[in-house]
């Protein structure tokens, strides 16, 4: 990885070169200075079309407008975060910032300026292009030569459809700022400071609640690309198959390493950290590590999922026996599952609470435990009444999907667990039972078993849909799916 010259910024541009300790080169004379200031051709793009969601993101700031009337709405990308030294983590940017812009990059702010008539002026504040006059393109970290081209505001606006400024002027211009002002907290340290005076925690919460909630109905923008990110997904899985001997030969590693690339070709990025839990380890929830063996004859717990370059993550599991076929106690445990995830599933339909498809499925997965013997003589009404199964079960059975894999968390109680399902809503089924290696209350075979399945599940008009439904779910397709795979 090359080194900069220097780690100017562009407000220390007019002072003189700050030399980076340990730099191979004593400065900047004038006459290399004055060369890098021309012989540029000029690469300003025309006949920009407006980004795919540009009519849609219009249509969720203009629903913001509407619920904070009179005030100034402040909404950050956020900044880069350095992983070590000078090198940062790759750029992701808050969620409420893409979903209202579409815009990826960091350092950049939506504001939305009440106009006195009613309603807003929104404006986007963005880092211009890199300053060829003042070096900034060439001798500072980020500048476009060591990071690569961005675009200009003209170029911005037509692409996003909201005015563009220059983000560098937007912290005095906030600072002075009269009015009532709300911003997204958390993304940026900068723009905060510029607002202390001027926000409270409470209105700030609302303003991050509603844009929470606003997420909860997806619309067709939103459905198409969880659709591309399931897609993608499935092909993920079915790499993460063709390869199993290879991981058996290395680690779980093989496996991380082999979805993460279908994610980097075909999206942007995983939307979480994958779970690639071979073994024991897939009684381990949200096993990231990724550095335990893979053998024949266990299972292996994949969960995992692609994000698209529009930010939208699919999120699915599926249990697959490494080597093909499942025992006799693995497909029983895992038929469990499959039981359970069938009944939440059908409890996914307009007009239902949203805790109808965990009560579901909690009831099927209480009533084999119940059935195997793991709980005494205890009826099945006692066990879920205590919650007992939860030993087992652990998690709830899914959560709300889209920008996040775990979407809409700070919507109210009332909007969300406690809510009704409308067309629109994407939520994960997914339910899971795992057997502990050191459980000493089940059968010592069951111990070290682990299994999950888990779909995206559309909300439709009449019912639900199946975003994920390319990957076979029913323990004989599972093992036909994963022979024709092999070869």
């Amino acid at each position: 990885m090359a080194e900069e010259l220097t780690p100017a910024t562009p407000e220390e541009s007019e002072e003189p070169i700050k030399q980076r300790k340990n730099g191979l080169y004593p400065g900047v004379s004038d006459e290399l200075a004055q060369n890098m200031r021309s012989g540029w051709a000029d690469t300003e793009l025309h006949g920009l079309e407006p980004i795919a969601q540009a009519a849609h993101t219009a249509a969720r700031r203009a629903a913001l407008s509407a619920r904070f009337p009179g005030d100034r709405l402040v909404i950050p990308s956020g900044n880069l975060k350095v992983r070590a030294n000078d090198t940062e983590y790759a750029f992701r940017p808050s969620t409420e910032y893409a979903y209202l812009t579409g815009d990826h990059t960091h350092d950049s702010v939506l504001v939305l300026e009440p106009r006195k008539a009613g309603g807003h002026d929104a404006t986007i504040y963005l880092l211009p292009r890199s300053d060829r006059e003042n070096g900034e393109f060439w001798l500072d970290g980020q500048g476009e030569l060591w990071v690569g081209r961005r675009h200009s505001l003209t170029e911005a606006e037509r692409l996003l459809g909201i005015p563009a400024k220059d983000v560098r002027e937007l912290a005095k211009h906030l600072s002075e700022a009269t009015g009532p002002v709300r911003t997204v907290r958390g993304h940026d340290a900068g723009i905060e400071a510029a607002l202390t005076d001027k926000v409270t925690a409470e209105r700030d919460e609302e303003l991050r609640v509603y844009l929470s909630e606003a997420r909860l109905v997806k619309d067709a923008f939103e459905i198409a690309e969880l659709e591309r990110a399931c897609a993608s997904t499935a092909r993920g899985f079915e790499d993460v198959v063709r390869v199993l001997d290879k991981a058996e030969a290395t680690s779980e590693r093989y496996i991380e390493g082999t979805f993460f690339l279908r994610a980097r070709v075909e999206g942007n990025d995983i939307g979480y950290g994958s779970i690639c839990a071979a073994g024991p380890h897939a009684t381990t929830l949200h096993w990231v590590r990724n550095d335990g063996p893979v053998r024949s004859g266990e299972l292996l717990l994949l969960d995992a999922g692609v994000e698209t370059t529009a930010l939208y993550t699919a999120d699915v599991t599926r249990t697959l026996p490494i080597n093909g076929r499942f025992t006799d106690l693995q497909r029983k445990i895992y038929d469990a599952v499959y039981d359970a995830q069938e009944a939440g599933i059908a409890a996914v339909r307009p007009g239902a609470q949203f805790r109808d498809f965990h009560d579901a499925a909690q009831r099927v997965l209480a009533e084999r435990l119940v059935s195997w013997g793991l709980l005494g003589d205890m009826d099945v009404e006692k066990v879920l009444e205590l919650g007992l199964q939860r030993r087992w079960t652990l998690h709830g059975t899914g959560h709300m999907l889209g920008m996040d894999v775990h979407d809409c968390a700070a919507a109210r109680t009332e909007a969300y667990v406690d809510g009704v399902l409308e067309p629109g809503m994407c939520l994960t089924v997914e339910p899971g039972l795992y057997f502990q290696a050191d459980d000493l209350t089940v059968p010592e075979e069951y111990r070290g078993i682990g299994v999950r399945i888990e779909d995206d599940i559309l909300v439709t008009e009449d019912g639900n849909r199946n975003l994920s439904a390319a990957l076979p779910r029913r323990s004989d397709e599972v093992e036909a799916w994963m022979a024709g795979l092999k070869g």
